[in-house]
């Protein structure tokens, strides 16, 4: 959804407050009608529930927009041993099965899809000793 539709319903939320107010003050005149009133009323909260919706579809329009390349993460080009194998910040905690990656909590929110990826715990503990590998151990 663009922002363009938020703009339209401001607008037009903004359209039928003035309605309301302009049909509320003749409610009020020498004359008051209640039926006017009413009316009035109603027209006014119309224009104030889609003036409200307008600005929410707004907000919603920039929070889902592009992020800015400095908070967008990208994966990174060395990967360390015992991390998270697309951030290599956090210790992972669970393991995607199709694409034996080891991911954090952080990278597998960008990386799950529940469609085709099979996920199970890590048994990959976290860098306890950076700078030391570990060695290859030979199962029979």
């Amino acid at each position: 959804m663009s922002s363009r539709s938020g703009n339209w319903m401001v607008a037009a939320g903004a359209s039928f407050l003035f309605l309301g107010f302009c049909v509320l003050a003749a409610g009020l005149g020498k004359n008051a009608d209640p039926d006017q009133l009413i009316a009035g009323a109603g027209c006014f909260s119309v224009g104030a529930l889609t003036v409200a919706a307008g600005i929410y579809l707004k907000a919603r329009a920039l929070q889902s927009g592009p992020a800015s390349p400095a908070s967008v993460k990208e994966p990174a080009n060395k990967r360390s041993r015992g991390g998270c194998e697309l951030c290599a910040t956090e210790a992972p905690v669970i393991q995607c099965k199709v694409h034996q990656l080891h991911l954090c909590g952080s990278c597998l929110a960008q990386h799950y899809d529940f469609r085709s990826c099979a996920y199970v715990p890590s048994t990959r503990a976290g860098d306890k000793k950076p700078g030391k590998g570990m060695a290859a151990k030979a199962r029979a």
